[in-house]
């Protein structure tokens, strides 16, 4: 039994290099452990972290040191004015040491402060101790985020000449907010996503285009080799007529211009049947990130 000696906690608004390379050792420590998935979002929130800040009094990030070394971390992306996501970890030697509960416990103060009104605690659905301690808060299942890769080619890649995939500009912001509220229930109310700030950052979100009509939208960006595919949406009035599918084809097709070495796709599904169309697309499913919702107005 490894025993905490010299424990301190460290909490901040946002990481800087330092920060993001000791969470990433010790992401990388906890992943090989367990053989399981984390989302901590750390390039996305490295990128954005020396952006001039909406507010300036939230607290996003909790870290446990054992002296000098991190041994467990709790991070909140919050993409919403509703809502927040939370992830985090601890090193497997110093499990069952109430690290996990002491953060999450600061996370629970953090969020009481917040307008915010739901929270999301995640968990890759193979993780034994992820999956008890969300049971022993109370929170509610609410969806599951698939990661595919992309192993076969796809079965059919014949793809409809009218759809046209426009890189977005700031004026379709409003646009993004709109569909986002559809597909993730994302309040259009908040601070809207200026694509071409995105863009700055790797980050490119296209709008799907028919007959000069928008009928959904995909976000692609790059992480080192691995070109990633999310975001993806069809309005609902063109569901049905294959968009989607065609959607992810030109996605694919952008990203291998850019020469990578993997394509990435993350989706967000309630129904399993639901990947039947990236499956005839060529990915396989390679983790599976459950997610967990408690609301304030029934949290204690």
């Amino acid at each position: 039994m490894v025993h905490i000696k010299n424990p301190s906690i460290v909490i901040k608004e946002f990481l800087n290099y330092n920060d993001y390379n000791r969470v990433t050792k010790l992401m990388e420590a906890c992943i090989a452990y367990d053989n399981i998935s984390l989302k901590l979002e750390l390039d996305y929130k490295l990128s954005h972290s020396f952006q001039k800040m909406k507010d300036m009094n939230n607290s996003n990030e909790f870290m446990f040191y054992e002296g000098e070394m991190l041994i467990g971390y709790i991070g909140i992306c919050q993409f919403g004015a509703e809502m927040m996501e939370v992830n985090g970890m601890v090193h497997p030697d110093y499990r069952r040491r109430g690290v996990f509960s002491r953060l999450y416990g600061l996370v629970k103060d953090e969020w009481r402060k917040r307008s915010t009104q739901d929270m999301l605690l995640l968990s890759d659905h193979h993780s034994r101790s992820g999956q008890a301690f969300i049971k022993s808060t109370e929170a509610r299942y609410d969806k599951s985020e698939y990661e595919m890769f992309l192993v076969n080619e796809p079965k059919d890649k014949t793809v409809l000449s009218q759809i046209l995939l426009r890189e977005a500009m700031n004026e379709d912001a409003k646009e993004i907010a709109r569909q986002n509220k559809i597909y993730f229930q994302i309040d259009p109310r908040s601070e809207l996503t200026l694509p071409e700030e995105e863009a700055k950052h790797g980050v490119y979100i296209y709008l799907a285009e028919l007959e000069q009509s928008c009928i959904g939208k995909v976000h692609l960006n790059r992480e080192d080799s691995t070109g990633v595919i999310f975001g993806l949406g069809v309005l609902p009035e063109y569901r049905g007529r294959g968009y989607g599918r065609e959607i992810l084809l030109r996605s694919i097709e952008k990203l291998n211009e850019k020469k990578v070495d993997d394509i990435k796709l993350q989706v967000e599904v309630k129904n399993r049947n639901a990947l039947s169309l990236y499956q005839t697309c060529g990915f396989k499913e390679t983790s599976t990130m459950d997610y967990f919702k408690l609301a304030k107005r029934n949290f204690n």
